[in-house]
C-alpha cells in the first residue's frame, strides 16, 4: 500500500515518516520547508510492507517561488499515485488556504484519506475532541466521511493506529458489491426520495445499477436521461449509498448513463440483465 503523507509546511510529515520507519530516514528540522521533494520510504508492520511517500510542505500560492511550485507539483503527483492519503493537519494552527488546496486535490482524485491531527499533545488543553471535530466538519465539509486520528508524531503516539485505519480504507476502496445487492439498495434509496424533475422536463427514471470499478468504487446508474439528474440528488444518493454499503469512509464515483430500457420500465438492457443473472448465481 502506498501512503502519501501531505500537509502544509512544518506539519510534522517527516517526523511521522521517521516514526513509521523506526529510524531517521528523512531530515527533520524546525525550519519549515526542509523537505523539498517527494521521498519514498519502505517500512514493515505486522508482516506487511508499505511505502510512505513524504512530500514537501506546501505554502500559500502568493508566497511560492520556483522551488515551492515544483514541490507542490510533486505533492499533487504523490497524491495521484498513492493508494491512501494521510492528510496531516497541525492542531496548533488554524486550517488555512494550503490545507484546503490539498483537500481539493484529494477529493478531485477520489483518494481514500485519513485526517491525521498532529501535535495533539500541544492542543488538547485548549480544546477537546468533540469541539475540534465540529470545527473540522465546518472547515472541511467535503471530507466529512473521512476518519480522524489524533497523533503526536514526535512521540510516535497513535502512529500505528493511523496505519491500521489507512489499511482499512484501502480494503474498503477495493470492495465489490454484487449487482443484486446493489440494485436492492438502489431501490431502497430511490424509494426514500425519488429524483425530482425540473419544471417542464420528463420524470427521471433510474432502471438499473452496477459496479464497474474499484479504487474508487464506481457505480453506474442506467436511467432515461442523465442530464435530468441534479447535483443535489447525486450527493443524496452518494451519502445514502455510503450509509448502506461497505464504503462508509471512502470516496465513491457515481455515473449516470442513458439506458436502452423503455420509459414504461421494462427492465435493464439485455447485456446488463445477463450480467445480473450471472452475478446472482
Amino acid at each position: 500500500m502506498k501512503l502519501a503523507i501531505v500537509g502544509k509546511r512544518n506539519a510534522g510529515k517527516s517526523t511521522l515518516v521517521n516514526a513509521l520507519a523506526g529510524e531517521e530516514r528523512v531530515i527533520v528540522s524546525e525550519i519549515p520547508g526542509t523537505t523539498r521533494d517527494a521521498v519514498d520510504v519502505r517500512f514493515e508492520k505486522d508482516g506487511r510492507v508499505y511505502v510512505a511517500i513524504d512530500t514537501a510542505g506546501v505554502r500559500k500560492k502568493r508566497s511560492m517561488n520556483d522551488v515551492d511550485f515544483y514541490s507542490f507539483t510533486r505533492a499533487l503527483a504523490s497524491i495521484r499515485r498513492a493508494d491512501v492519503v494521510l492528510m496531516l493537519i497541525d492542531a496548533t494552527v488554524p486550517i488555512g488556504e494550503v490545507d484546503l488546496k490539498l483537500v481539493r486535490a484529494i477529493v478531485y482524485e477520489h483518494k481514500p484519506v485519513v485526517i491525521g491531527i498532529n501535535k495533539w499533545d500541544l492542543a488538547h488543553e485548549k480544546t477537546d475532541i468533540e469541539a475540534f471535530d465540529e470545527y473540522l466538519a465546518k472547515a472541511v465539509p467535503n471530507l466529512v466521511y473521512a476518519p480522524i486520528v489524533l497523533l503526536t508524531a514526535r512521540d510516535g503516539k497513535n502512529v500505528d493506529a493511523a496505519i491500521d485505519v489507512a489499511l482499512a480504507l484501502h480494503k474498503q476502496a477495493h470492495e465489490r458489491i454484487s449487482t443484486a445487492k446493489l440494485n436492492e439498495t438502489m431501490e431502497q434509496v430511490v424509494g426514500e426520495r425519488e429524483p425530482m424533475p425540473k419544471r417542464g422536463t420528463k420524470r427521471i427514471r433510474i432502471y438499473y445499477a452496477t459496479q464497474v470499478a474499484t479504487a474508487p468504487p464506481t457505480i453506474v446508474f442506467f436511467c432515461n436521461n442523465p442530464d435530468l439528474v441534479t447535483e443535489n440528488y447525486r450527493r443524496f444518493m452518494e451519502n445514502r449509498l455510503r450509509d448502506l454499503l461497505p464504503f462508509k469512509e471512502v470516496p465513491m464515483r457515481l455515473e449516470f448513463r442513458a439506458s436502452g430500457a423503455k420509459r414504461t420500465g421494462e427492465g435493464p438492457p439485455r447485456s446488463a440483465a445477463s450480467k445480473d443473472s450471472h452475478t446472482s448465481r
